[in-house]
């Protein structure tokens, strides 16, 4: 999921570094009101979830410090970076570390610690989810929204094969 994570924000980003001026900050309707409001979105809460994983310490900052991009080139990269990370940590892991808890900071609700392996179910959800209203998103613009669920299977191989040799997944 973390590869297929990489790879379909790869696929996103092509499609949204090739919208004409303006579109990207755009006002939209989907539950955050641009493009770039919603890729800044994914960006934050991964680094924040990154955080809770890799036990950094910073907490909710993770999140709440998060700076915005106003450029689609610079938050893709920044995206891919975090991205890496997140392929990185999950290589990293083994079944039993699935299971064993990590603290997650929740502001005014306290420390909660959570399994690592739910924590990662949600970033994927998290992260799909709000790819899906950026898919819709451009299909109200000049770009077309690209095809975001060949990664998984075989059969899909023939049209993501190169991508995911360029991606080194």
């Amino acid at each position: 999921m973390a590869g297929n994570n990489l790879w379909s924000n790869d696929r996103l980003y092509r499609a949204v570094i090739q919208l004409e001026p303006g579109e990207f900050a755009a006002e939209r309707t989907s539950f955050f009101p641009s493009i770039k409001a919603t890729l800044n979105h994914i960006l934050a809460v991964d680094h924040l979830y990154l955080d809770f994983l890799e036990e950094g310490g910073v907490g909710a900052a993770a999140f709440d410090d998060y700076v915005p991009f106003d450029e689609p080139q610079a938050l893709f990269a920044a995206q891919v970076a975090a991205d890496r990370r997140l392929i990185a940590f999950c290589e990293r892991l083994s079944t039993d570390d699935l299971d064993r808890r990590v603290i997650t900071d929740r502001r005014e609700d306290g420390m909660i610690p959570e399994k690592i392996g739910d924590i990662l179910a949600h970033v994927f959800l998290h992260d799909i989810h709000h790819r899906g209203q950026v898919h819709a998103m451009l299909s109200g613009s000049s770009v077309a929204p690209p095809q975001l669920d060949e990664f998984l299977l075989d059969y899909d191989l023939k049209v993501r094969k190169e991508e995911v040799a360029r991606l080194g997944l």
